[in-house]
């Protein structure tokens, strides 16, 4: 039975303590891995577990005896060992005592004697649980003010009296740098915080002060629609400039305080060193291999050149993508409110790099599994050049083309290539012969996917088209599920102008969309209009968009008026 599990383990160093009656759990082995060390656990089959300490609060197996070896972790972004919290020394605790097996669970914790008086109050005695309100009081009230929740400056001051932290701060006024607890001294210091947390707001750009009403501004907008920090909106606002290309974008993105958090273990310095050698973008190390904005530019890179890494810094890895994924729409977003194209479109290309793993310069074949870089070459001397070519191809010629991949291989490839987007893209635009500048020019835009697909009933009803289900994104790079996007995006390529952009999420089969801008001055454009997938490489469209615009009726009036003022003269 033993060996029926440990098929499944692809750790090695996992495979031989199971098989000595021993599991390990760490962030660095995969989902099944893990699942695998608990059920033969559950069943008797090992007696002893070693779990990471980050794995407390997602840890569902109980023991007779629980052993804590030491409370300290280290902690890469402050260079030293710093203690566990104490609510997860209690977490671990509470792993003692099987349910329904034993009356009574041991633990021993091993610490230093100096913390052992420590441990023995909290752990013995309840302990306050306090407020952290004030640490992340910038983005709470970015969103309430987004949301119109909160209009005004005392609207703010009566939110925070609705908050844990108000009830706490007479319990504890000196946790929280209390001077006193009566009202005047209570008032005095929910103004000062919230004066001061809305002058960072300001002066970052996300709301507007005027006098005592607050409103949102794009950037705050932004921050709490993406769910990011209001100082790494500010961050994008003020590095990204009209010519910043692909190296800067991943350059700024690694910087985003999201990736502060990103651990950074003892010793890890020389193996970032190493792996920064073999990554083609050269990474400023100024401050040390020992940074997180460092380690993730790296981490992102070796995701794109599809390095194998340690499971642990595999994990780190896969942590941060998501995430990645998530800033890029908001820098999009930033990008758009500048009204710069060329920055815009290689945010998008950046995004689809990250969900698929793999540099735009590489072939797009290189998306379907089990494709490598040789296979993609030997396909393009063959005239296979796109996922789209690969479909077109006679059955035969293809298994001919492919004939080193087994059978389930095939299978992952027709999946992913089911999977890839073949949409349709028709425009119109309103009333062209009647555009003049100044006015609103607005272009229709009609998406339909799957439109050549021939196994299809050509009289598909609107209720079944509209019932049309759209598949995940198929990556086999990405660590989590995720749902295609697109940008339509018009634009003036020779002045890098971004004109209009919408972001559409494809739910049915067919799908409509109004884009509109400000008319020019007087005289013909050759404009351009995007279609870009924030998932697949290969699929994304480009048309061209010839608008003529006459002579505005506002100038003809104003001359008019001009004349009969010097008339009156």
């Amino acid at each position: 039975d033993m060996k029926d599990y440990l098929k499944q383990i692809k750790n090695e160093t996992l495979k031989q303590t199971l098989s000595q009656g021993v599991g390990i759990l760490h962030t660095g082995l995969t989902e099944t891995e893990q699942n695998v060390v608990k059920e033969l656990y559950s069943a008797g089959a090992i007696q002893v577990v070693v779990v990471e300490h980050k794995l407390c609060w997602g840890l569902t197996i109980a023991a007779h005896l629980v052993i804590v070896m030491g409370t300290q972790y280290y902690d890469g972004t402050e260079h030293r060992y710093v203690d566990y919290p104490i609510t997860s020394v209690v977490q671990m605790m509470g792993r003692a005592c099987r349910p329904l097996e034993d009356s009574n669970g041991k633990c021993s914790i091993f610490c230093y004697s100096a913390k052992k008086e420590f441990y023995k109050k909290f752990l013995y005695e309840p302990f306050p649980v306090e407020s952290h309100l004030d640490h992340f009081l910038h983005n709470h009230l970015n969103a309430e003010i987004g949301t119109k929740t909160i209009e005004t400056f005392q609207d703010a001051v009566d939110y925070m009296t609705w908050t844990f932290m108000w009830r706490r701060l007479t319990q504890n006024p000196n946790y929280y740098n209390l001077q006193g607890t009566s009202n005047r001294h209570l008032s005095d210091h929910l103004s000062e915080l919230v004066e001061s947390t809305l002058n960072d707001l300001e002066s970052s750009k996300c709301i507007s002060v005027d006098d005592m009403d607050l409103a949102p501004l794009n950037l705050g907008m932004i921050s709490s629609y993406y769910y990011i920090n209001y100082s790494t909106v500010e961050l994008f606002n003020s590095s990204l400039a009209k010519g910043t290309k692909m190296k800067g974008l991943m350059e700024i993105l690694s910087h985003a305080g999201e990736f502060e958090t990103i651990p950074l273990r003892q010793g890890e310095e020389r193996a970032l060193e190493r792996l920064s050698r073999r990554m083609p973008v050269k990474v400023s190390a100024d401050e040390g291999y020992h940074s997180p904005a460092v380690k993730t530019h790296l981490l992102l890179q070796s995701h794109f050149s599809r390095q194998n890494l340690s499971p642990t810094i595999q994990a780190d890895r896969d942590g941060l993508l998501p995430i990645a994924s998530r800033l890029l729409s908001a820098i999009v977003d930033v990008i758009s409110s500048a009204g710069w194209l060329e920055p815009a479109l290689a945010a998008m290309e950046l995004s689809q790099m990250i969900v698929q793993g793999m540099w735009s310069t590489d072939s797009v074949l290189m998306q379907i599994p089990h494709i490598t870089k040789d296979l993609a070459t030997k396909c393009q001397k063959s005239g296979i050049k796109s996922i789209f070519d690969l479909l077109d191809m006679e059955d035969d010629d293809r298994l001919k083309l492919l004939s080193s991949m087994s059978a389930s291989k095939l299978d992952d490839v027709a999946t992913m290539c089911n999977a890839y987007p073949n949409i349709e893209l028709k425009y119109e635009i309103v009333d062209s012969d009647e555009i003049t500048a100044g006015s609103r020019v607005e272009v229709l835009v009609s998406l339909e996917r799957d439109a050549d697909d021939e196994d299809e009933d050509e009289d598909m009803d609107t209720k079944t088209a509209a019932d049309h289900v759209v598949e995940p994104v198929y990556s086999q790079r990405y660590p989590e599920p995720k749902n295609e996007a697109w940008w339509i995006v018009i634009g003036d390529p020779k002045k890098n102008k971004l004109m209009s952009i919408k972001r559409v999420i494809m739910r049915k089969k067919m799908h409509k969309s109004k884009l509109d801008f400000i008319a020019p001055a007087e005289g013909t454009y050759d404009f351009k209009l995007f279609f870009m997938c924030d998932s697949y490489l290969g699929c994304d469209q480009e048309y061209k968009l010839k608008i003529k615009v006459a002579e505005g009726e506002e100038d003809d009036d104003s001359e008019d008026d001009d004349d009969e003022d010097e008339d009156e003269s």
